[in-house]
């Protein structure tokens, strides 16, 4: 027996197109090898196994049926929050995260039927909020000013990076494409800034427009809610500082002429990149570069002092470009200079790491990496005093790096001032002191 099992070990080995056959010696449903009394039946087939074959072995008909094979391709999973069909163009963000206040979280689920979607392009839409009041205040020590007004809520600039985009989760909607996509106007907001300004109360100081979400996004040219908060200013002689990428603010020249004669404005352009590849990936409906150069050049020559702020600093994405973009800024006309790093709160970390590893997968986690070198580990350290430009080594060489360049050109010399002086309550329409 010893023997014969070394014979059935050896005949084996050659055995290919045998081995179907002989699953037809076992027992499929208890799992039995084959016994003794099957020895001769397999010295059989090793014999065989020496000639061609020439039919296909007999299957196990006892043994459970083959699965079906799985398709070619799966669908790809939808981003959070997206529905199937639904298609999106020049936008930063390519999912719609539930907001942290919201109560259930909506996800798209295959119901079984086949039957095609039907394509869906995600627009635009505004929705009116009339305005009860216009002035939000403040009390943090990172910000120049304790006062500011927004006449929109949401931009459709679209840049991914914004640190405002978790000011959308308060109207239950997502800071992701929501924030692009569903805007809210505030329409009556200068008549509600007059009143607030009328107030016996109320003590001047410098007002910040464009704190939030840009105040001359493309919506604006319809509406024109800005120009009427440039209007009340202006009437008021009220200071004015204000931060913009727009190309819409040209139209308001006409207003911030005077108000520049006057020292009571100031105007801050946003730029990022010089890269117009890089800046149409990460500001989609934001002006390309080149453009927000010309808007600089634009306001200055019409004597409207400009500075050019350097928001956001992204270390390992566009850090390299604080030298050309300063010495861009200075060709262009801008007296003054600013920086403040990239600043990730809330749901903006998930959405930028989207991106990042969408847009820029070769640097991803570089940049991801000195952003938490910046902030102490984590993706955004919130606190007063860190937030705004971080800390260790990186934030360091950054700071160097401008002050330096910005000494060179001339940029790193403060602003003048606005005056508060100047300010008075006009009339009222109707007054009657107005006919004295």
């Amino acid at each position: 027996m010893r023997e014969e099992k070394a014979d059935v070990a050896a005949d084996r080995l050659p055995i290919r197109s045998g081995l179907f056959y002989l699953c037809s010696h076992y027992d499929c449903r208890n799992d039995q090898a084959p016994g003794d009394e099957t020895l001769p039946a397999i010295r059989q087939i090793s014999a065989a196994a020496q000639k061609p074959v020439t039919a296909m072995a007999q299957p196990c008909t006892d043994a459970a049926p083959m699965p079906a094979p799985l398709p070619a391709s799966l669908p790809a999973p939808l981003p959070p929050g997206m529905l199937p069909g639904q298609r999106i163009r020049a936008r930063g963000a390519v999912q719609n995260p539930t907001g942290r206040y919201e109560g259930v979280q909506h996800e798209a689920v295959d119901d079984g039927w086949d039957i095609p979607e039907e394509d869906r392009l995600i627009q635009t839409t505004i929705s009116d909020e009339p305005a009860k009041s216009a002035i939000s205040r403040n009390s943090s020590p990172d910000l120049p000013f304790d006062r500011s007004v927004n006449p929109w809520r949401g931009c459709e600039h679209g840049c991914v990076y914004c640190y405002a985009r978790p000011s959308h989760a308060y109207l239950n909607l997502s800071p992701g494409l929501d924030f692009e996509t569903k805007l809210t106007a505030k329409p009556g907001i200068g008549a509600a800034l007059d009143r607030e300004l009328r107030s016996k109360s109320y003590k001047v100081a410098p007002m910040a427009l464009g704190t939030n979400t840009d105040p001359w996004q493309p919506a604006e040219g319809a509406r024109r809610l800005t120009r009427e908060v440039l209007e009340v200013l202006s009437a008021f002689n009220h200071p004015l500082a204000i931060t913009t990428r727009g190309t819409l603010i040209e139209r308001d020249i006409d207003i911030l002429v005077p108000m520049a004669a006057q020292g009571l404005v100031r105007v801050g352009i946003s730029v990022t990149t010089l890269d117009a590849g890089l800046a149409r990936r990460m500001e989609p409906r934001a002006p390309a570069p080149a453009r927000r150069l010309q808007i600089i050049r634009r306001l200055s020559e019409a004597g409207i002092p400009v500075r050019l702020m350097l928001a956001p600093v992204i270390p390992g994405l566009t850090d390299h470009e604080i030298e050309p973009l300063l010495q861009a800024a200075h060709e262009a006309g801008a007296t003054s200079a600013s920086w403040i790093s990239l600043r990730l709160p809330q749901e903006v970390a998930g959405l930028f790491r989207d991106w990042l590893e969408r847009a820029e997968p070769g640097r991803a986690a570089k940049v991801m990496n000195r952003v938490r070198e910046m902030h102490g580990g984590k993706d955004y350290d919130a606190n007063f005093g860190k937030r705004m430009r971080g800390e260790g080594l990186w934030s360091r060489l950054i700071a160097d790096r401008f002050r330096r360049a910005a000494a060179k050109l001339g940029l790193d010399a403060p602003q003048p001032p606005l005056r508060c002086d100047l300010f008075r309550v006009p009339f009222a329409k109707g007054d009657q002191l107005g006919l004295f």
